[in-house]
């Protein structure tokens, strides 16, 4: 037995001598702790597994379809390499199996309600399969049982009201499955659970009680089912350990839980697209933890409570589309991290207040259809478009089109030289003479002023016709026509018009044409320039190849509503000009920082890109896509890194969406055909299908994965496309060959979030549209990949204060 035992430490010192991985090193200690389940770090204790957990095992093999063949180390004839690391994903203590851990395997078939005859089970982790049917019921047996991870499957039925017999259950996530059915309120009974997860699924009923009232849950996400009632009050005798509480997307009525606002620890809250009502109560001010607090689409109304500005660590606060009704409170000023406010369609009243100038982190904001009025403040008009402020019909300063009226002067009333107690009350009639001279004087000023108008117009033109050689000019053709408003264009004398939305600068027809132009670069869509104007101002201006657009009619309609769309993710369109032989030109801001592919791939070997800077731009991309999805219901068709365009901060702004509208059905498909051969393209996305949210995605899944390896999906790896290079990588082992060699500097702070945001990039590259998330998830899980990392310190000690990594 001393041979046995000292084997292993001998072979950890020798591995650990050669480790220059840090995730084979945390992979190889994770494996020994685990194998010895806290008995000195033994990969192996010597004990063959029972013959009962050997039998279970068979019959759970049986049950899966193992399409990847990762369960061909599951064979029939030894027992005696099942506890010594010869099973994949099995884990012993003492001849008992302790953990199954199947991730990302692509295992399908069902778990067997043999599962149940493993009684030292801790772990179930068999996330990120295509698993489907129900979720064993006899996984209430297991007494041992601290985490279930089956997120990210088909599975279906309903939750098992058994895992309340679980005392020692603290993880449960059953997400994005196809789950229906009521929340058992038995799960309240697993007196340990501090986390639990339902969300994206089809559950319908209320929200349990005892649930609600949970003395251990930390983490609780209903998002995304079919739940209705109203929100049960929670932990009415005292505090809630609770953290973030997502109840969004389902059908809660009622008014916002006055005991809600009594959880002192709560830092995230979501309540969006429910049918609550009543107003927000002011007790919430004393949630001096929270950050996130979401409350849009719902009938909420009343006024904003003055006791909001008490919420000092609030970063975003969403009330969109309610009933909320008075001023915006000039104590939000005074909550200086926040970086997101909406507050549009609802009843607002009155002024902007001055103090939300002091908001210097602010980065998002809205106020749009309310009935507010008087100036925006200048500062706020500069920082957001006025896409921020529309719908406020006596607002004004926002854009050029909304100028403030100038401040009349005050004449008081003069005292009749013959009164001086009263004001004069009688006027002078006017004679016929001074009638007369009225007349001629009045027409007089007419022609004057049509005399100097022409004077100009001629000045202008020739002033034009000697700048036509010298300058580089986006079109052959140029008129004299110039725009007066913000949304709309009159024709010149060549018969061009130009059209404008809004935007930071207004030029006309001639600005726009007369332009010292430079080509940034072509594609199947046209040509793009850097325009400088003569004011000094630079603008994008993408040149649409002739005959592959729509007819005007239609390309007038369609450019119209993407005209409309903004969000600070997606390059904004500001104008579009229409030639008077057919050429179109639109008008988008110009982006400093070129596109994302040429800055991941054209820079100089002294230029480090930092996984900051990469995650804040995968998250820039996932949201921009989300909100196109979303809320504007435009598939992008064509998202590669080349139509990802950096500001002066680096965040990022999707180009090119909604294009293909402007265009002929075969030029679509060109565009389509030239994605597909840049490694971006949907395997399921060809010529004869359309695209969709998951195609999208999948594109989305492609650009994470170049950030993540530094390498270009059009550069084939040992003959790979990169999600294939990637994947054979991750199958035989977490190592650095897959992350770009400059992230390996980081690893030792930011390794977790490298290893969980290439779980979701290949999640979204899955060959299964069905499998792949949509892209407001995709968000969501980029927003909690370091929550998750932080999560792995929470619990109550030893095995069960693991995360989902652990046992």
């Amino acid at each position: 037995m001393n041979q046995l035992h000292k084997s292993p430490f001998r072979i950890y010192e020798i591995s650990f001598n050669f480790c220059t991985s840090f995730f084979f090193c945390l992979l190889l200690l994770s494996a020994q702790a685990v194998a010895g389940g806290g008995g000195g770090g033994h990969s192996w204790d010597g004990i063959v597994v029972t013959q009962g957990n050997y039998q279970a095992l068979q019959a759970i093999k049986h049950e899966l379809i193992d399409f990847t063949g990762v369960l061909r180390t599951w064979n029939d004839s030894s027992t005696t390499s099942v506890c010594s690391g010869g099973w994949a994903g099995i884990k012993c203590l003492r001849g008992q199996v302790v953990a199954i851990q199947l991730p990302w395997k692509g295992l399908g078939g069902t778990i067997s309600e043999k599962i149940g005859q493993l009684q030292s089970l801790r772990k179930l982790s068999l996330h990120d399969n295509v698993l489907a049917g129900s979720v064993p019921r006899s996984l209430g047996y297991l007494k041992n049982l601290h985490g279930v991870y089956l997120f990210n499957n088909r599975l279906s039925g309903s939750v098992p009201a058994s895992l309340g017999n679980c005392p020692l259950l603290q993880n449960l996530d059953l997400s994005n499955n196809q789950l229906s059915g009521i929340i058992p309120a038995t799960l309240a009974e697993s007196t340990r659970l501090y986390r639990l997860n339902l969300s994206f699924n089809s559950l319908s009923g209320p929200l349990p009680v005892t649930l609600a009232r949970s003395q251990t849950l930390t983490f609780l996400d209903l998002g995304h089912n079919n739940l209705s009632g109203s929100i049960p009050d929670f932990a009415v005798n005292g505090s809630h350990p609770l953290k973030k509480l997502n109840l969004d997307h389902n059908r809660f009525s009622g008014a916002v839980p006055l005991s809600l606002c009594k959880q002192s620890l709560l830092e995230e809250v979501s309540l969006s697209h429910n049918q609550l009502f009543g107003s927000i109560p002011t007790e919430c001010g004393a949630l001096l933890h929270l950050q996130s607090l979401d409350l849009s689409y719902n009938s909420i109304n009343g006024t904003i409570p003055d006791a909001i500005d008490r919420l000092h660590n609030l970063t975003m606060l969403n009330l969109k589309r309610n009933k909320i009704n008075g001023p915006i409170p000039e104590r939000i000023g005074n909550i200086t991290g926040i970086t997101q406010l909406d507050l549009s369609e609802n009843n607002l009243t009155g002024l902007i207040p001055p103090s939300l100038v002091n908001l210097a982190n602010l980065t998002s904001f809205n106020v749009s259809f309310n009935t507010l009025s008087g100036p925006v403040p200048p500062i706020l008009s500069r920082k957001f478009n006025s896409s921020s402020f529309l719908g406020n019909i006596q607002l004004c300063g926002y854009s050029s089109s909304t100028p403030c009226p100038s401040p009349k002067p005050h004449h008081p009333l003069t005292p009749s030289p013959t009164s001086p107690q009263e004001p004069r009350k009688h006027h002078r009639k006017l004679s016929v003479k001074d009638i007369i001279l009225i007349a001629i004087g009045a027409l007089l000023a007419i022609l004057l002023l049509l005399c100097c108008i022409l004077l100009c117009c001629l000045i202008k033109k020739r002033a034009a016709l000697k700048q036509k050689d010298g300058k580089d000019k986006i079109t052959t053709e140029k008129t004299a026509s110039a725009t007066g408003a913000a949304t709309s264009g009159g024709g010149g004398e060549m018969g061009g018009k130009l059209v404008h939305f809004d935007g930071p600068f207004v030029f006309t027809a001639d600005d726009l044409l007369c332009a010292t132009a430079e080509i940034m670069g072509k594609s199947t869509y046209g040509t793009a320039y850097k325009a400088t104007l003569e004011d000094g101002n630079e603008v994008a201006v993408k040149r649409l190849r002739e005959k592959t657009t729509k007819g005007v009619k239609e390309f007038e309609a369609e450019v119209t509503a993407l005209g409309k769309i903004r969000h600070p993710n997606l390059l904004a369109l500001r104008a579009y000009y229409l030639g008077p032989k057919g050429e179109k030109l639109l008008v988008f801001d110009y982006m400093s920082k070129g596109s994302l592919s040429a800055f991941l791939h054209s820079r100089g070997p002294e230029t480090l890109i930092p996984w900051q800077t990469r995650i804040q731009i995968a998250k820039g991309i996932s949201r921009g896509l989300a909100h196109l999805h979303k809320n504007e219901n435009t598939i992008h068709e064509n998202l590669t890194s080349s139509n990802i365009l950096l500001d002066e901060k680096t965040n990022p702004h999707i180009a090119d969406y909604g294009l293909s509208r402007l265009m002929t059905a075969a030029a679509a498909t060109n565009v389509i055909a030239t994605a597909g051969t840049l490694g971006y393209r949907a395997p399921e996305f060809s010529k004869i299908k359309n695209a969709s949210t998951k195609t999208d995605v999948y594109s989305l899944g492609i650009i994470m994965l170049e950030l993540l390896t530094g390498k270009s999906p059009g550069e084939p790896t040992n003959g790979m496309d990169l999600p294939q290079w990637v994947a054979s990588i991750v199958k035989e082992e977490w190592t650095n060959e897959v992350f770009d060699l400059e992230l390996m500097r980081e690893t030792q702070t930011v390794g977790d979030e490298l290893l969980n945001t290439l779980k979701l990039a290949l999640h979204c590259v899955d060959p299964s549209p069905a499998a792949r998330p949509e892209a407001v998830q995709v968000v969501e899980q980029l927003e909690e990949i370091r929550a998750e990392v932080e999560a792995t310190t929470v619990g109550s000690g030893g095995d069960g204060g693991k995360d989902e990594e652990g046992v």
